[in-house]
């Protein structure tokens, strides 16, 4: 069993005592990155990285590619985030693709580097979550299942995924938010949501889980933002995740982007980034534990966000 004496300081804190922490002075936010590909992505994440640590998140997530195609990269990055950063690291950490014995092994790894913050997830398979899914042989089928080994495993603070819009596989909303709170009563301190462009969808969420189960409806429901910059960026991402783009918007990101054969990425920026700020007016207002900004490893869009939003560091 993976054990840890450390104190609750530095890279042991949970995410939700950073947010707890962070919200007394300010408006928490986090950030989610990717594993690089090549040396050249690489250091576009370490520039972003930087950029962020000065405007001190409460966390940064490193994703963990579909069908498990990234394990070793995220275990890197993520160790070499908690050595070299003032960073709050937490590791996806995906079922898919892998035995027991070896999601074991991983979490041991980030045991062994002082990561403490895990999010437990069943993860997509390669093409994105319409693909079939398999279970490995000796492998878990759930996440709820995912959650419970690693909170066996050791002083783990654990999140999971949640889906304002239903998971694409779900039977239907109600269905999908009993499997959200069935991994919350396993362990899961909080969840995080697949990026969404709909507000309404994540009130009603946040909405069902505290009707259903007031308990852990008291616990944190990230919302999972993405500042658009391009939109075939933003259709690549809605593709892989399931999640959709409201009519009303695609038809404006679209007569932005213009005819040609590129886009304008100027004009669909710039709608982007005015709606990921008054969407975060409104997450704010209405109560949203911390914001979370899908990145994709650059720091420019994010940070106008927060600029918009006058989310700055405490002198």
């Amino acid at each position: 069993m993976v054990t840890s004496g450390s104190s609750p300081t530095g890279h042991t804190l949970s995410v939700v005592d950073r947010i707890s922490r962070i919200g007394k002075d300010r408006v928490p936010f986090s950030v989610e990155f990717y594993p690089p590909r090549d040396e050249a992505a690489e250091a576009r994440l370490w520039r972003a990285a930087r950029v962020f640590e000065r405007l001190a998140p409460a966390f940064v997530s490193v994703t963990y590619g579909a069908g498990g195609s990234t394990r070793d990269r995220t275990i890197r990055i993520v160790a070499e985030l908690a050595r070299d950063t003032t960073l709050l690291p937490v590791a996806h950490l995906t079922a898919v693709g892998h035995s027991v014995g070896e999601l074991r092994a991983m979490i041991g790894s980030f045991a062994d580097c002082g990561i403490r913050n895990v999010l437990a997830l069943r993860g997509d398979p390669q093409g994105g979550v319409h693909e079939d899914w398999r279970k490995h042989p000796d492998g878990l089928g759930y996440a709820v299942e995912m959650v419970s080994l690693v909170r066996g495993l050791g002083d783990f603070h654990i999140g999971v995924a949640s889906f304002p819009e239903g998971h694409p596989r779900a039977v239907d909303l109600e269905h999908d938010t009993a499997n959200l709170i069935a991994k919350l009563r396993a362990g899961a301190e909080y969840s995080i949501t697949q990026m969404f462009f709909n507000v309404d969808d994540y009130l009603r969420l946040r909405d069902r889980v505290q009707a259903a189960d007031p308990e852990q409806g008291a616990k944190p429901i990230i919302p999972g933002l993405m500042p658009i910059t391009s939109l075939r960026t933003v259709q690549r991402q809605v593709e892989l995740s399931g999640s959709q783009i409201p009519p009303d918007l695609l038809e404006r990101l679209t007569n932005a982007a213009g005819e040609g054969p590129e886009e304008n990425r100027d004009e669909v920026r710039k709608i982007g980034i005015e709606l990921a700020t008054e969407m975060s007016s409104r997450l704010i207002a209405e109560g949203a534990p911390c914001l979370h900004f899908c990145t994709l490893n650059f720091a420019r869009a994010t940070s106008e966000v927060l600029t918009n939003l006058g989310i700055t560091v405490p002198a």
